[in-house]
């Protein structure tokens, strides 16, 4: 299972190009602000900016419809895991969405300037539901506050069949994190176990202790499920659980991280 839904506006003008062989690809960011309240009833608004991309005879299409910066829309598609070396030559990897389905909505939707010069809307959706399996055991730790953290890693495995009719097979690999009782709840994960996961994704820029600028995506869990693992789930019963003291780490702000913008992203 690999869904995700976005609703949010073109942070600028997307953009079809086509590829060497002729392919057309169809690019775009786009951008909302999610508004929830936090785990003590105080309300909280979270920017997003996600990368999404269109291939073939549809991307085409899309691009007629004449979609610009501010143009709202609804997206269906799939998480992937896209990699890439920046300008420094660095290898990195960063999330975007696969549109399966995308449409303009009617109606004003407003929006809000950001500090790259885009814009995004004030409100939208950014939800997923992925499953897979554990690439290494679950990892809790607790903030100097007593909240728990749950750190996670998980492999999307994406099949389909290509033109000549040959089974091809991908693997996405992400990192996950889950909070307090939720997190708590499944500390004893091991690696291999299969998952379902509902939750948001979240892209991060900082700049680390040598002034180079970092990104990553990451999925933030608000449920998780574990799954049979059918026959190996006799296995998972002789692997022993770790019992070493969880680290603490420090507490996430209580504001959105610093999202990348739209002439961030290393498209």
């Amino acid at each position: 299972m690999n869904n995700i839904q976005l609703t949010g506006s073109f942070t600028r003008d997307p953009e079809l190009r086509y590829t060497e062989s002729g392919l057309a690809v169809f690019e775009g960011t786009v951008a909302g602000e999610e508004h929830t309240v936090t785990h003590d009833g105080k309300p909280l608004s979270l920017p997003f900016y996600h990368r999404v991309t269109l291939l073939g005879r549809y991307a085409e299409y899309v691009a007629q419809r004449g979609y610009t910066a501010g143009s709202p829309v609804a997206i269906q598609g799939k998480l992937e895991q896209n990699a890439y070396t920046d300008g420094t030559g660095v290898k990195r990897n960063q999330a975007r969405v696969r549109i399966s389905q995308i449409e303009g909505l009617a109606g004003e939707f407003e929006t809000v300037a950001d500090q790259g010069g885009g814009v995004r809307m004030k409100g939208g959706q950014n939800s997923l539901t992925v499953s897979g399996n554990l690439t290494r055991d679950a990892e809790l730790r607790y903030t100097p506050g007593g909240d728990a953290v749950l750190n996670l890693a998980i492999a999307i495995n994406e099949r389909w069949t290509d033109k000549d009719g040959e089974r091809q097979e991908k693997v996405h690999f992400f990192e996950v994190s889950a909070w307090r009782e939720l997190a708590e709840a499944h500390k004893d994960l091991v690696k291999g176990d299969p998952v379902m996961i509902s939750g948001r994704l979240s892209n991060e820029s900082w700049t680390d202790k040598d002034g180079n600028k970092q990104r990553s995506s990451r999925i933030e869990a608000l449920d998780l499920l574990p799954l049979q693992r059918g026959a190996q789930v006799s296995d998972r019963q002789g692997q022993g659980r770790r019992s070493a003291r969880p680290e603490v780490v420090q507490a996430p702000a209580a504001a959105a991280p610093d999202l990348l913008a739209d002439e961030d992203m290393p498209f």
